[in-house]
């Protein structure tokens, strides 16, 4: 099977700077997400990843998370905003 991924092009679209907040509990999220349901698997904190053994050195929680990894929930939180402003939807922050 031939497959050429086509994502949404958000090239164009710029964040403000008060979205930050937004990107950074999205990317917190999304490392919830993933590290439940790898433990609902069974999956287990390890010093290196293991198949065999279940284990990931990531399964911690995320501010414990190298900020190379932490990079990678936020760019995906990102790319999501950004998607969703490109689509034609609207943001609105919570009033304070």
């Amino acid at each position: 099977m031939e497959w050429t991924p086509a994502p949404v092009d958000t090239s164009s679209v710029r964040l403000p700077p008060n979205i930050q907040k937004l990107v950074e509990r999205l990317a917190e999220n999304a490392h919830d997400r993933w590290a439940a349901r790898r433990m609902s698997e069974g999956w287990r904190f390890g010093p290196s990843r293991s198949d065999d053994l279940l284990t990931h050195p990531s399964l911690v929680p995320y501010p414990d998370l190298p900020e190379q990894e932490k990079d990678y929930d936020r760019e995906l939180a990102t790319e999501t905003i950004k998607a969703v402003l490109t689509l034609g939807y609207r943001i609105v922050p919570p009033e304070d």
